[in-house]
């Protein structure tokens, strides 16, 4: 069995430094897999079948690279954390700016004040003013670098450091040549110092990193509205009906709780006493109000509008919907895309492609600088390479998959669509085939009995035969069923060797006589002959009605006919899904002609009915063969295999636990059209995420080649080193503020 450890990284600060850390862990023995997310700051690792997780290895190892890793705290923490962080950097970088902005003041603008010492005044005032950002304020790009470079590997901390250490020195060499007679006679020629560039690519920096954080809280929003939902403590009632304050945490299942008017319902229940109006937005994006009465479940997170309700727990704490729910979130941003990979490789060679490229500038501009311009080569040589080392932006690249999902996943959650992985969302944008199952999903998966055909026996001996092969059954035609039973009779006959056929139905043992319920399959494998009735099962078969056959032996009892109607927004769904240009297939264990009388009143042309649950597989395995990118709605266990072949497996909420396993995606409402929201929602995020990219990649190629000076031989133009740090931070800035554009989307509604 594989286990799973979470720990939190700190020190991240670009790509390369998600590289780094995935490295470093995946050396510790017995780690089978990690996952490192920047924007969440934290790691997953999975061990190896077998393993004991060694903690402190793991810390230990993270620690010599140059990061800190530890346990992970609560979320809440976390993001109180965050915000203390990023009030710090704002602060600093108003510091920076306040200081960095009369640097350049002093250098460009202000006419020559005269020496002092043979020192140049300007020059002097500029230091005095810059040195405080320098040493002070960008004391932790220098700090990380050296971790970094101690670690072996190079982050955008190493870029900072070295281009704002290049700047700063070369600056302060200048100005203290005079006194520094033992200085090459190229600090005495120079007539430029760049202490405003170095404190202006700090001060720029902290405010890019400022904007990032504040972003990425924005980011995390939508998920931390559902942690806030839940209620620190419930009102559990005693058996003298007295209610006392409990933590949700102490509070163990069936449980009796009293829920107040206006109160938010602090864990999943079913009521027991009262009724009451339930607004559900928050958990599943229901715009009205739903009616709880006595039986009803009940989720935790939901608000009670207008009635107290007595609830009785059906799960703990740490198990309710809305845990369930930030956890599935929680581990789709954890996710890496397929395309992320391939930037990750990247990532890990970026920092020393670049200062390859910068030291490349430095020898050019030092042997053929002559005749641009005023500057000496030395000039040339210091600008090109403050400018390449602070312009190159790792940090965009590793912003644009984990922002664009915590968004998405976020917001999806928010409207009750939760999405497990990131394969699925990257999948969603090239479907072209959806593949339905029919009860549950496109009706409503609460059939009743409509009628009951006898052949060989009579109404009572047909029920009760078919209530004690279906009693344990999940599936909503055994519910029907023995509802009918129990409306009719209180008695059973005792079936032993019950047994559930997969795809037929349920046969068992009765008298020394095989007894089964299903469809027509089933009773061929008892020899049951069904030909003389074909015609009267054809006509009730085209009333789209469900047939359950019930034989003794080789004698046929007769058969029960249940109706399911079509959720009210499965038609709006279908008509959706063919305007997105979607093929829409109904794929159903039913007969053909109730499959082809609920498709008819649907809208789907396409049906395949009579299926087994391997031939369910099968047929999505069929269609993945010729090209299609296929996504498969179901609710029953019946359907789990097809959900896991299907290149985005959708399941409704309600559906079997094994569905639900089985699933990418999720549905808190059982409502088909949120299937077409969760596709749609898949598209807009990989958008995200693939723009992003594009602007990282596209950023990089452009802005490298101009920082070494690529246009300096025809413009005579020289990217300044402030403006290359104003751009770097614009990229990761820009970033964040692309994927938080998710946050304004909402599911379509069904159009007429």
């Amino acid at each position: 069995m594989t286990f799973e450890s979470t720990y939190r990284i700190e020190g991240m600060t670009c790509a390369a430094c998600v590289a780094s850390v995935d490295s470093i862990i995946s050396k510790v023995g017995d780690v089978e897999h990690v996952r490192v997310n920047l924007a969440l700051e934290k790691a997953v690792v999975r061990w190896k079948v077998g393993a004991v997780e060694n903690h402190l290895a793991v810390e230990e190892a993270v620690n010599r690279g140059g990061f800190l890793a530890s346990s992970m705290p609560t979320p809440q923490q976390i993001r109180k954390e965050r915000i203390s962080a990023v009030r710090q950097q704002g602060w600093k970088a108003g510091l920076a700016l306040a200081l960095a902005i009369p640097t350049l003041i002093v250098s460009m603008f202000i006419s020559d004040l005269g020496s002092s010492n043979g020192m140049n005044s300007n020059w002097l005032i500029a230091f005095l003013l810059s040195l405080p950002v320098y040493l002070y304020l960008g004391q932790q790009f220098h700090v990380g670098a050296w971790k970094a470079l101690r670690g072996g590997r190079a982050n955008m901390d190493v870029l900072i450091h070295l281009g704002t250490t290049t700047a700063f020195a070369w600056s302060t060499l200048v100005i203290f040549e005079p006194m520094l007679p033992f200085l090459p006679s190229i600090f005495a020629t120079t007539r430029h110092v760049y202490f405003d560039g170095s404190a202006l690519i700090i001060a720029f920096v902290l405010l890019g990193n400022y904007l990032e954080g504040k972003a990425k809280l924005q980011a995390t929003d939508a998920v931390f509205s559902l942690m806030d939902l839940q209620p620190k403590t419930a009102n559990v009632l005693d058996d003298n009906e007295n209610t006392t304050k409990t933590p949700v945490e102490e509070i163990e299942p069936d449980t009796l709780i009293l829920v107040k008017t206006g109160q938010t319902i602090p864990l999943d229940g079913t009521v027991v006493n009262g009724s009451a109006l339930v607004d559900m937005s928050m958990m599943t994006g229901e715009t009205y109000p739903v009616r709880a009465r006595i039986g009803d479940e009940v989720i935790g997170g939901t608000i009670l509008v207008d009635a107290p309700l007595t609830i009785s727990t059906t799960q703990p704490y740490h198990q309710t919907v809305l845990s369930n729910v930030i956890q599935l979130v929680d581990e789709a941003q954890m996710g890496k895309a397929p395309i992320q990979r391939y930037v990750d490789r990247i990532a890990a060679v970026f920092v020393p492609i670049v200062i390859v490229c910068a030291l490349t500038a430095v020898a050019y501009w030092s042997l053929f600088s002559s005749g641009f311009d005023s500057r000496s080569g030395g000039d040339i040589a210091v600008l090109a390479l403050v400018s390449t080392l602070v312009i190159a932006c790792p940090c965009a690249l590793g912003l644009a998959t984990p922002t664009a999902l915590m968004v998405g996943t976020g917001i999806g959650a928010r409207y009750g669509l939760l999405i497990k992985g990131i394969e699925a969302l990257e999948q969603s944008h090239a479907t072209t085939t959806l593949v339905v199952d029919k009860t549950g999903t496109l009706t409503t998966g609460k059939p009743k009995v409509s009628h009951i055909e006898f052949i060989n026996g009579e109404v009572r001996e047909i029920l009760s035969l078919a209530a004690s092969l279906e009693h344990g059954s999940t599936h909503p035609l055994a519910d029907a069923i023995t509802t009918a039973w129990s409306n009719v009779t209180n008695k059973r006959p005792e079936v032993t060797d019950v047994e559930n056929v997969g795809g037929m139905g349920i046969m068992g043992t009765l008298d020394g006589e095989n007894v089964a319920i299903g469809n027509e399959p089933l009773m061929e494998k008892f020899d049951v002959d069904l030909s003389e009735y074909q015609v009267k099962i054809q006509k009730a078969a085209a009333k789209g009605v469900t047939i359950s056959f019930v034989s003794k032996g080789q004698s046929l009892l007769g058969w029960i006919e249940v109706s399911d109607r079509l959720r009210s927004t499965t038609k709006g769904a279908i008509q959706h899904a063919k305007r997105n240009k979607l093929e829409v297939i109904m794929l159903t264990g039913d007969r053909i002609e109730a499959a082809e009388s609920i498709a008819k009143e649907c809208g789907i042309d396409s049906v395949v009915a009579n299926v087994r649950p391997d031939e369910k597989a099968a047929f999505i395995t069929s269609l993945k063969e010729e090209g299609k990118h296929v996504a498969m709605v179901g609710d029953g266990i019946n359907d789990a295999a097809a959900l896991a072949l299907a290149d985005v497996g959708i399941a409704m909420g309600a559906g079997s636990d094994i569905a639900l396993e089985s699933a990418d995606i999720v549905l808190l409402r059982d409502d088909l059209m949120d299937a077409m929201s969760a596709l749609e929602l898949g598209r807009m995020t990989v958008k995200k995420i693939r723009t992003n990219l594009g602007w990282a990649f596209v950023y990089n190629i452009i802005g490298i080649p101009l920082a070494m000076g690529l246009l300096l031989p025809w413009t005579g133009w020289l990217l300044p080193p402030a403006f290359a740090a104003a751009a770097m931070s614009l990229s990761s800035v820009s970033v964040v503020m692309n994927s938080l554009t998710l946050r304004w989307w909402s599911p379509s509604q069904i159009e007429g």
